[in-house]
């Protein structure tokens, strides 16, 4: 191949085209838990978290729900991925050599939310979110109609790989997805370019600006105990039964179970059979999605 500037553009709409049909076709679980927002900066504060404007009897005055400034932040991380192409390689017209690896790019660039949203959910155990307690915790403060408050918790301790409940089914997610910028596939091939002239090579690269952080610990629960038909039933009866700041029921219906490879086995004789080893039939049975994710080892 002759090295011109539409031979390259040629070559890297090529491998762009590999690169987004691996992103749009690799399997990933991350946009089932988490709320996609878009950011506008280098970070964004989330003082809506924590307020639950239900509905009253309309007696009197509107009574009006502020949204408290809980100075919850996250800040936006930026990311990359890199590959470098020898002139000669394109020049010997060798571009079929190249196309897995920008297919595993683009793979790659579509799993990375795995790693950083599933991650997070891994540490809520011992990662603070708005109400400065750790996300799993057994001292969430909660407070009633009357000013009272109490301590709520949303996790089960034990010494088991940990499995997580999620309620899903509304409009804020148990984990935001923050993006300022996505996945972008750019490429550097002017001769003229310092590195080009210098290397005899090309680059190809992705680049994104992205983070996950906390959204509400009361749509999720977390657990290291055996996971188990009593386990699962305690959790899910946990969180039905949360409530606001104002003492009112916030209907949380778990949708999603998410565990790690070691819990598959457990987590599909809970949610997929109809009879249980004790011969009885199966309560749980189709209760709750299934996520298995590497991302929790």
């Amino acid at each position: 191949m002759i090295i011109t500037s539409e031979n390259l553009a040629l070559a890297f709409k090529g491998f762009k085209a590999v690169y987004t049909d691996a992103f749009m076709t690799a399997p990933a679980h991350a946009d089932k838990i988490s709320m996609k927002v878009t950011s506008n900066s280098a970070d964004e504060t989330y003082g809506w978290l924590g307020a639950f404007p239900s509905m009253r009897e309309w007696i009197g005055p509107r009574i009006i729900k502020n949204l408290m400034a809980q100075d919850f932040t996250i800040k936006n991380r930026k990311f990359e991925a890199t590959l470098g192409v020898k002139r000669d390689s394109i020049s010997d017209d060798k571009l079929g050599l190249f196309k897995p690896m920008f297919a595993e790019m683009g793979q790659g660039a579509r799993r990375h939310p795995e790693e950083l949203v599933f991650g997070l959910l891994k540490s809520g155990f011992t990662s603070a979110c708005y109400d400065r307690q750790n996300f799993f915790d057994t001292d969430h403060p909660v407070t009633d109609e009357a000013g009272v408050v109490s301590l709520v918790s949303n996790t089960q301790a034990g010494a088991s790989p940990a499995w997580f409940l999620l309620d899903t089914s509304r409009a804020v997610r148990p984990i935001i997805w923050q993006e300022r910028e996505g996945y972008e596939l750019q490429s550097v091939t002017d001769s003229n370019d310092e590195r080009v002239f210098l290397t005899d090579e090309y680059l190809y690269g992705v680049r994104a600006r992205v983070n996950a952080g906390f959204g509400l610990w009361q749509l999720a629960y977390g657990a290291t105990t055996p996971l188990n038909a009593s386990n699962y039933a305690a959790a899910r009866a946990a969180m039905m039964g949360f409530k606001s700041n104002d003492g009112r029921i916030l209907g949380v219906t778990p949708t999603v179970l998410v565990v790690p490879p070691s819990l598959e086995s457990a987590a599909l004789h809970l949610l997929n059979t109809e009879i249980t080893d004790g011969g009885v039939s199966n309560p749980w049975k189709g209760t709750a999605d299934l996520i298995v994710t590497p991302y929790l080892g």
